[in-house]
């Protein structure tokens, strides 16, 4: 039998989980920093708005996680 997780222990593997996917976005963006520096602007604001975009489709995922367990 398997066992079941209140909605306060699945809320906190979701922050474990989904905070190890906001450091991937904002690692991404300090790369994109990086690139404009030593390489060129569109290079680096192409790396920069990817890692927006990333922080932005897991800022969904949380308000919608967020609304169903409520």
């Amino acid at each position: 039998m398997k066992k079941r997780l209140t909605s306060q222990q699945e809320f906190e593997i979701m922050k474990l989980v989904l905070d190890k996917f906001l450091w991937l976005g904002f690692i991404i963006m300090g790369f994109g920093m990086y690139q404009m520096y030593s390489v060129n602007i569109p290079t680096g604001l192409m790396w920069i708005v990817s890692g927006a975009i990333l922080l932005i489709l897991f800022m969904i995922l949380i308000v919608k996680e967020y609304e169903m367990v409520k």
